[in-house]
């Protein structure tokens, strides 16, 4: 039995919904034929964008991103660790990547999300190849302390936490992320009697006989920054920046990530039955060339406004 013929001209709100609902790839396919998405955006165009830094007051550095709908807030917290033996002037960076069950309905009550451990590692590996941190400046004493940073998105510890999940995940986390060490304040410390690293609050300063390891708090140097654009290829066709119900219907997703030099950092693509054919991977590229310097624009204006405050 084949489908139902439905009129060209859909008469209600109803009728388009069910249409929707029924046959979305077709549902789908007929906006792309007029180079138009269902939300009304052109097929490379992606959607609204916002940071907000400084979004957890008791982080060390935080930001809420929302690309549409897709919300990620990431909190730092800064740790003092001791740095391993084979890299004693080095402290080191963890990723965390949570997605609770009401960022979205697949996702159940005491069941991690397949999406966690994948975004973490991305994350992860994509920091480790842009080298945008120098993980010596996060050294304190040599072979004795250093900085952990641990994004739960020194030891720097960074949660990152995905609070609605509508498409896109890994370009929202790694924009939070960056936008979070953008905005992180290394916190000032000492040396104790006993030889051990302490947090030196502001009260503290005043008192304080020793001498601090690092006199007053300071921003984070980061280098060859990352970006990152996720695309659908569906036939001939490129759809920029996806929706979760675009990536459910159509299934081969590429993600771009550059850093702010136009470098290419990571190309990943997670299967699907589309080809990634050289021009089509060209394109991807090209549009997230594009959208590097409208992110850029985005983090810059949002660490103006917080200096201006």
């Amino acid at each position: 039995m084949g489908l139902p013929n439905v009129s060209e001209d859909l008469s209600s709100e109803m009728e388009v919904d069910a249409f929707r609902r029924l046959f979305p790839l077709r549902y789908f396919e007929r906006h792309l034929a007029e180079s138009i998405r269902p939300d009304g955006r052109p097929l490379g165009k992606a959607r609204e964008t916002s940071i907000f830094l400084g979004a957890v007051a008791s982080a060390n550095g935080s930001a809420l991103v929302k690309i549409g709908s897709t919300t990620i807030l990431t909190a730092i917290k800064m740790e003092v660790m001791t740095p391993s033996l084979e890299s004693p002037d080095e402290g080191c960076l963890a990723i965390d990547f949570h997605m609770p069950p009401i960022c979205s309905p697949i996702v159940r009550p005491g069941r991690p999300a397949e999406a966690s451990p994948v975004v973490s590692k991305q994350l992860s590996d994509t920091f480790s190849s842009s080298k945008m941190i120098d993980l010596k400046e996060l050294s304190l004493v040599s072979g004795k302390a250093a900085w952990m940073a641990y994004l739960n998105a020194a030891f720097i510890m960074q949660d990152i936490y995905c609070l609605d999940a509508d498409g896109a995940l890994f370009d929202a986390a790694l924009l939070s992320a960056v936008a979070s060490l953008s905005h992180l304040q290394i916190p000032v410390v000492a040396m104790n009697d006993d030889g051990k690293i302490v947090l030196v609050s502001e009260e503290d300063g005043q008192k304080r006989e020793q001498e601090p390891v690092n006199k007053e708090k300071r921003k984070l140097t980061l280098r060859s920054i990352p970006f990152s654009l996720t695309c659908i290829l569906h036939k001939n066709y490129i759809l920029a920046d996806p929706t979760a119900e675009e990536e459910s219907i159509m299934e081969t997703h590429v993600t771009v990530v550059l850093d702010t030099s136009g470098q290419l950092i990571s190309l990943y693509k997670p299967g699907g039955p589309v080809l990634a054919y050289t021009s089509a991977i060209q394109d991807c590229a090209a549009l997230t060339r594009q959208r590097v310097k409208e992110l850029k624009s985005f983090l810059d204006k949002a660490n103006s406004a917080m200096e201006v405050e």
